[in-house]
């Protein structure tokens, strides 16, 4: 759970400073599994990446295999448009997860999109059925020319973070290409109001450094995303954590050689 990326260290064991305090009270709330975890981890260091995954691995406290996230904090004002930062990016070893992949295509599309191996593939019967409230996928690609049919779902796919966009590669006419990414492990990043960026890349189960290569991919696209009017440090913090795991800062610099 990722939960301190702001610029202020946040301190653990000591009993001066405001953060101290806060940071023991929420941990008193947690579980006996997650404080024992907590105490592995240093929270006033910036761990090197490959040591900061292994400790993220260490401290995972599920009995299921967890997800590992990704945390930036950017310098950048998301209000400005000129600094908004949207895509995506296939991880080289995916997430993990199976991807549940709904197209909404006509005539050869649907077609191509069957063959792809997207799980569905309709028009009209799909987006009454949403309307309805169905929402067994993941991941909604459409053809551009369904775009006016499928923004009437706006309202209702947009707040799940559901539509499609061709920012993210999804509403395009290579629908064999969109779903054979997303199948792979294409995973879609936006930043937030307060400059936040948080993204998947992998699971626990994985190898120290598949989650290494997939976090640096992740880094690398970021920064070629960099918006021309950002000014100051760009990526000002990094931390990964498990799903149900603490925090692990990682140090800037070894993630971004």
């Amino acid at each position: 759970m990722l939960s301190y990326l702001s610029a202020q260290p946040l301190l653990v064991g000591g009993t001066t400073a405001k953060t101290t305090i806060k940071e023991e009270m929420k941990l008193a709330k947690k579980g006996k599994k997650y404080q024992e975890a907590a105490k592995l981890v240093d929270r006033t260091k910036a761990y090197p990446v490959e040591e900061a995954i292994e400790l993220v691995k260490k401290t995972s406290v599920a009995s299921f295999d967890e997800t590992v996230e990704v945390a930036f904090r950017l310098g950048v004002d998301p209000k400005k448009a000129d600094q908004q930062i949207r895509g995506a990016v296939v991880l080289p070893h995916g997430t993990g997860k199976v991807q549940r992949v709904l197209v909404f295509a006509k005539g050869e599309k649907a077609k191509e999109a069957e063959a792809a191996g997207a799980d569905y593939v309709g028009d009209e019967d799909y987006i009454n059925k949403i309307a309805q409230g169905w929402f067994d996928f993941d991941v909604v690609v459409a053809t551009p020319d369904m775009m006016g049919q499928v923004g009437k779902l706006g309202r209702v796919l947009g707040p799940k973070g559901l539509m499609p966009n061709p920012k993210t590669g999804t509403v395009t006419f290579e629908v064999e290409r969109a779903v054979n990414e997303i199948k792979a492990g294409k995973i879609e990043y936006r930043v937030d109001k307060a400059g936040n960026i948080h993204a998947p890349i992998g699971k626990v189960s994985f190898d120290t450094n598949k989650l290494v290569e997939n976090l640096t991919t992740v880094v690398e696209t970021l920064i070629k995303v960099k918006p021309a009017a950002a000014k100051g440090t760009y990526m000002k913090n990094i931390a990964v954590a498990s799903t149900m795991g603490p925090g692990v800062k990682v140090n800037v610099s070894s993630a971004t050689k």
